[in-house]
């Protein structure tokens, strides 16, 4: 092989895995540009998070915003599917990698995608109103296409308890000129509308209240659902951590005496 060869061979492999991202070196890592220890201590777990999936670090409001959204999300009971599933998981010998990773993967379109489905709602709303519909038609002609609206309501919370704190860290970061508030005017029409059409108030919850905030600092819905996972995952651990403590072996979904029912047929002999 000759030397020219080996050098295109070298630098085609280094291509292969090529990053933005991080650079590391013997004795350097950098994330961004930022050397480490530039880092450790002086900004939070959240400021590098927004680092590495934005490219800058955060101001400080933004971070403060952004802590708030992932701190309300972290956890709500072992009724929630991944919560439980990691529970389940943490009972039957699997590594806490393991559970946590059975709890995580439950996330989906129906259970954890609500967050990222609202900010899609409510980005087509704004769409519309760029597009020199006044807010309230908008919202209108958007509701009019969806039977269910996601991030509005809730099935235990008549009213989330999330809901009020986290709105108000983005009015007040509106008011201070940090976010421009379209998301939030969004919401809250949406929010208005429904409870207009409905016999009792149709409230934002923790999905809707966290969709404002993502809107807000200019994530996509995708990275949205991402942050929501993130968030979650803090729960799942937890959770996980907690039943592997218990020493309880292989855990069911409902409690050892109680059985499915069974909707099949009767006992019957087969064929002979």
């Amino acid at each position: 092989m000759s030397e020219t060869t080996g050098r295109d061979e070298q630098s085609a492999a280094a291509a292969y895995w090529a990053t933005g991202l991080v650079r590391i070196k013997p004795g350097e890592i950098a994330l961004r540009g930022y050397p480490i220890e530039e880092l450790i201590g002086r900004f939070s777990f959240v400021d590098i998070a927004w680092l590495m999936v934005r490219g800058e670090l955060p101001t400080v409001p933004e971070s403060r915003l952004l802590e708030a959204a992932l701190t309300a999300a972290v956890d709500h009971g072992p009724q929630a599917p991944s919560i439980a599933a990691a529970r389940m998981a943490a009972t039957c010998g699997v590594g806490l990698n393991n559970a946590m990773a059975t709890g995580v993967n439950l996330l989906g379109d129906v259970h954890g995608g609500a967050g990222q489905q609202c900010m899609e709602v409510l980005d087509d709303v704004l769409a519309r109103v760029r597009a020199g519909e006044d807010l309230a038609t908008a919202v209108g002609e958007v509701l009019a296409e969806h039977r269910y609206v996601p991030g509005f309501g809730h099935r235990f919370h008549p009213r989330d308890p999330r809901r009020d704190p986290l709105l108000g860290l983005v009015e007040q970061a509106r008011d201070d000129g940090v976010v421009a508030g379209d998301h939030l005017a969004a919401a809250v029409e949406i929010e208005r509308q429904l409870a207009r059409k409905s016999s009792k108030p149709i409230p934002m919850n923790i999905d809707g209240a966290t969709a404002v905030i993502y809107g807000e600092l200019g994530f996509t819905p995708e990275l949205a659902r991402g942050l929501f996972v993130l968030s979650r995952s803090v729960g799942i651990l937890a959770h996980a951590w907690e039943e592997r403590q218990s020493g309880t072996r292989i855990k069911g979904p409902v409690p050892r005496p109680v059985l499915a029912d069974y909707t099949g047929p009767d006992l019957r002999e087969p064929p002979r």
